[in-house]
C-alpha cells in the first residue's frame, strides 16, 4: 500500500469532518415506511457482486432501477440480471431522486471518487470492502459519510457468525480474565486454483485493489479481531508472493499486532492454503476458546464452560450485511451495521501491516 503523508488519524478526521460539515448538507433521500426501496448498482466488478445481486433479486421490497459500470459489457450483464437499465455514468444514478441508496461494488481504486460523490448526493450506501486503497482516503470517505448522516455498511459478513458474536460477549463480560493473545486466520486456495484468471483478475493487481491476498482475506478477520479486542497500537508483518501466478502480487502473509489493551495478536491470510482449520483463538488467564473446523471449543470457569465437545449455546445470527443495509433503509433502527469509522480503521491498520512488511519494522497504527 502506498505510504501516506505524516498526518495522524485524529488530525485527519478533524480536518475532513470540519470540511464536510462546513458545506450545505444534501437532502437525504429516505424510503417511506412500507414503500419499495429503489436502489442503484454503482460498479459491478467485485467477486461478491453475484451474491449481492442474488439477495437484491430475492427481495420483493427492492427494485434496482439503474446500473453503471465503466465496463459496458459488465454493466449490461448485471442490468439484465436485475431487470434494470444501464446508464452512461454514475451521475445518472446519484442525481436520480427516486434512488435512495446505492450498492458500490466497483474496483477499490474507484471507491474514493464514487463514495464522495454519493455522500454529496445524499445516497445511503453499501460499499464492498475494503473502503479505500489508503488509510487517508478511507478516513476522508468516512468523514463525508458521517457528515452527511447517511446509512452505511460494508461486507464484513464474519460479524454475523454466532461464534464470533458469542466470543465478543464473553470477552466484554471478562470471562477470559486477562487476555494475553489472540490468533485469527482466513485463508483459501484461490491462487492455487487460479480463481483470478477471470473477470476478477483486477483483485490480484494491487495497483487496482490496493492489496493482494493478505489484505483481501485478512481484512475480514482483522475486523473480527478489532471488533473483539479494540484498536491495535502497532503492527508488523511478513507478506509475500508464493507461486508467482499473479506476478508480484502477495499471496500469503502473517502479521504480529500489539493491541492498545496489551493483547498480542497474530493475523494470517492467504490464497495458497489447501486447508485453514483453526480460524480463531483467544487465550486468557481464566478462559480459552478456539474455533477448529468451524466448531467452537470454550473453557471458562467464570462462565461455567468446560467443553471437550463443541460449544453449542450460541446466540441467534443476524442476517447478512446486505440484508441489514436494506432493513436499515426500510426504517429498522437496530441493525448491527459497520460504521464508516470502523471500515476506515481497518484500512488504516492493514496499511500499517503492509508498511511493516516493506520496512521490516514495527509501524504505529494511525
Amino acid at each position: 500500500m502506498p505510504t501516506e503523508p505524516n498526518l495522524t488519524r485524529r488530525e485527519f478526521i478533524t480536518t475532513a469532518g470540519v470540511a464536510v460539515l462546513a458545506t450545505a448538507l444534501p437532502s437525504v433521500a429516505r424510503a417511506e415506511p412500507g414503500a419499495r426501496l429503489t436502489l442503484g448498482l454503482v460498479g459491478a466488478a467485485h467477486i461478491h457482486t453475484p451474491g449481492y445481486v442474488k439477495i437484491l433479486k430475492g427481495r420483493a421490497d427492492v427494485a434496482v432501477k439503474s446500473v453503471w459500470d465503466h465496463d459496458a459489457a459488465r454493466a449490461g450483464k448485471w442490468a439484465a440480471e436485475l431487470g434494470a437499465r444501464v446508464v452512461a455514468g454514475p451521475g445518472d444514478i446519484l442525481s436520480d431522486p427516486e434512488i435512495s441508496g446505492v450498492v458500490i461494488c466497483s474496483e477499490t481504486n474507484r471507491h474514493h471518487d464514487l463514495v464522495l460523490a454519493a455522500a454529496k448526493a445524499g445516497k445511503h450506501m453499501f460499499v464492498e470492502k475494503p473502503l479505500g486503497i489508503t488509510g487517508r482516503e478511507s478516513l476522508e470517505m468516512a468523514a463525508a459519510i458521517e457528515g452527511a448522516r447517511l446509512i452505511f455498511t460494508t461486507g464484513y459478513f464474519m460479524r454475523t457468525d454466532a461464534k464470533h458474536i458469542f466470543l465478543r460477549e464473553q470477552v466484554a463480560r471478562g470471562n477470559f480474565g486477562k487476555i494475553t493473545r489472540v490468533r485469527g486466520s482466513n485463508c483459501h486456495n484461490g491462487s492455487l486454483g487460479r480463481w483470478f484468471d477471470t473477470e476478477w483478475r483486477w483483485m490480484a493487481d494491487p495497483r487496482i485493489s490496493g492489496v493482494g491476498a493478505f489484505g483481501d482475506l485478512g481484512t475480514h478477520k482483522l475486523d473480527i479481531l478489532m471488533w473483539i479486542m479494540g484498536a491495535p497500537e502497532s503492527a508488523t508483518a511478513v507478506i509475500r508472493p508464493v507461486t508467482g501466478n499473479y506476478g508480484d502480487c502477495d499471496e500469503t502473509g502473517e502479521a504480529l499486532i500489539k493491541f492498545g489493551n496489551g493483547v498480542i495478536g497474530t493475523l494470517a491470510a492467504g490464497w495458497v492454503d489447501i486447508e485453514d482449520p483453526v480460524k480463531l483463538l483467544i487465550s486468557g488467564t481464566e478462559g480459552h476458546a478456539v474455533i477448529i473446523n468451524d466448531h467452537l471449543y470454550y473453557n471458562s470457569a467464570r462462565a461455567g464452560a468446560k467443553s471437550s465437545e463443541p460449544y453449542l449455546k450460541l446466540p441467534a445470527e443476524p442476517k447478512a450485511p446486505m440484508n441489514q443495509f436494506l432493513a436499515a433503509l426500510a426504517g429498522s433502527a437496530d441493525q448491527p451495521l459497520v460504521t464508516p469509522g470502523e471500515a476506515a480503521a481497518r484500512v488504516v491498520a492493514m496499511e500499517a501491516m503492509y508498511r511493516g512488511a516493506r520496512e521490516n519494522a514495527w509501524v504505529k497504527v494511525g
